[in-house]
């Protein structure tokens, strides 16, 4: 990557860790707004319910928006709303004004994904390093993110706390201005097919498309006008070129991400309980009722996640994407029968636990990395909406699917769901290689 790439990537990276710095701050500050706003824990959990949901539900509409104004732009409006927003939750005297404060944080934080997503694959020749690269940004504010929430709150007033976590935005936006997010879009006259990749779109017969406007400087990539029309002219142009396979993959993708983590924290600790007893902590202690190495251990595995957004980016410049997520998927669909009957010894528990950290994140860099590919270049705003509307929208099912299986049946149940969510992403992966037409 030349210095240009290297800036977007560090730029792109730092604000996709924020997201999730901010996406699970919040678990970690409901544990002091039950006692702060004298509410119940059902109140709050509406009112989480709130900012992810809109987390969700803008990814589509902020895709759109991306197609219209350009990246660089909608990255710095998200770390302002994000910054804002916690500014707003820093000082929200009850639950309404918190409420309002959390909904401006998933409003804000939605547009994200489509607009980093869009300006790397555009933008970057190595886009599966990039990408790579991207999700360790994104994968060091999951795990570094409620840690250092938890340890400033064991300092700091919860209010000070909210509002130091502005800072970090700040710091981010600061850098973001001086990127040129131009310097490293393609030349748009370089009509004979030269130049970066992903910087415009391709016929079939591989020559680039080079109608769209290239937008205004440092807009990255801004295509102009986008109305109702042009939203179906974009939608009609992916669903003529098999997206809506790329969009069953990613929604299963999705479903067994969120299936997966969501109650991983409670299923580690109810093995570990049996396997090991630590005991790091006086029993005595204050500190003895908060100390879970169930935790510690969830924290392990989203950690070494980052080695896999690595591999997956790794892999992604090597062959296609989607014959990668063919193979992954059907490692993930192995581990989740594996999970239990490991659950017998410590070392082989630990080992199929770490390799499923490693192996669900490496799936995310293929994943992009297949979106892009299979869509037009002035497009890519809306088909990374689609995409995080099914990852984060129709996945966040998973969530109940989980908790229904675990209350109706059990663990292993779980497991064999989860293998057969992996089986059919594993199919429907190869139905992209098969039948859809790469667009790059």
């Amino acid at each position: 990557m030349d210095p240009a790439e290297r800036r977007i990537v560090a730029f792109t990276a730092g604000s996709h860790g924020l997201v999730h710095t901010y996406e699970l701050s919040i678990p970690i500050l409901l544990t002091v707004w039950i006692a702060e706003f004298s509410t119940t824990a059902a109140a709050l959990g509406l009112v989480s319910t709130i900012g992810y949901g809109l987390f969700g539900v803008g990814a589509l509409p902020g895709g759109i928006v991306v197609d219209r104004f350009g990246s660089k732009p909608v990255i710095l409006a998200c770390l302002a709303g994000m910054a804002g927003s916690f500014l707003l939750v820093s000082v929200a005297p009850n639950l309404l004004a918190l409420a309002l404060a959390v909904g401006v944080w998933g409003v804000t934080a939605s547009v994200y994904h489509p607009a980093g997503l869009s300006l790397l694959s555009k933008s970057v020749d190595q886009r599966g390093t990039a990408l790579g690269y991207h999700g360790i940004g994104g994968n060091l504010g999951i795990a570094l993110g409620p840690l250092a929430t938890a340890l400033l709150l064991l300092a700091f007033d919860w209010r000070i706390v909210a509002a130091a976590l502005t800072l970090p935005a700040v710091v981010v936006a600061a850098y973001g201005v001086t990127v040129d997010v131009d310097a490293a879009l393609p030349d748009p006259a370089a009509a004979d097919g030269g130049g970066r990749d992903g910087g415009g779109s391709r016929d079939e017969s591989g020559s680039r498309d080079v109608d769209g406007e290239r937008g205004t400087a440092g807009s990255g990539g801004a295509k102009g006008a986008v109305s109702l029309s042009t939203i179906a002219d974009d939608t009609r142009v992916l669903l003529a070129g098999g997206f809506l396979i790329v969009f069953a993959f990613v929604t299963f993708s999705g479903l067994y991400y969120r299936t997966f983590l969501t109650f991983l924290p409670d299923l580690l600790g109810d093995v570990l309980g049996g396997l090991i007893d630590v005991q790091l902590i006086d029993p005595e202690s204050p500190y003895a009722e908060e100390f879970d190495v169930a935790r510690y251990l969830y924290v392990a595995i989203l950690t070494v996640g980052v080695f896999g957004q690595y591999l997956g980016g790794r892999i992604a410049d090597r062959m296609p994407p989607e014959r990668g997520l063919i193979v992954l998927m059907s490692i993930l669909a192995a581990l989740a029968l594996l999970f239990v009957p490991a659950s017998g010894g410590t070392a082989t528990f630990l080992a199929v636990s770490l390799a499923l950290g490693v192996a669900l994140f490496t799936v995310q860099p293929l994943s992009q990395a297949t979106v892009a590919a299979y869509s037009p270049s002035e497009a890519r705003g809306i088909s990374f909406g689609y995409t995080y509307l099914g990852i984060f929208g129709v996945g966040s099912l998973g969530a109940a699917l989980a908790g229904t299986v675990l209350t109706r049946a059990g663990p292993r149940e779980l497991f064999l769901v989860l293998a057969g969510i992996a089986a059919l992403g594993a199919l429907s992966a190869a139905a992209v290689a098969r039948f859809a037409t790469r667009r790059d």
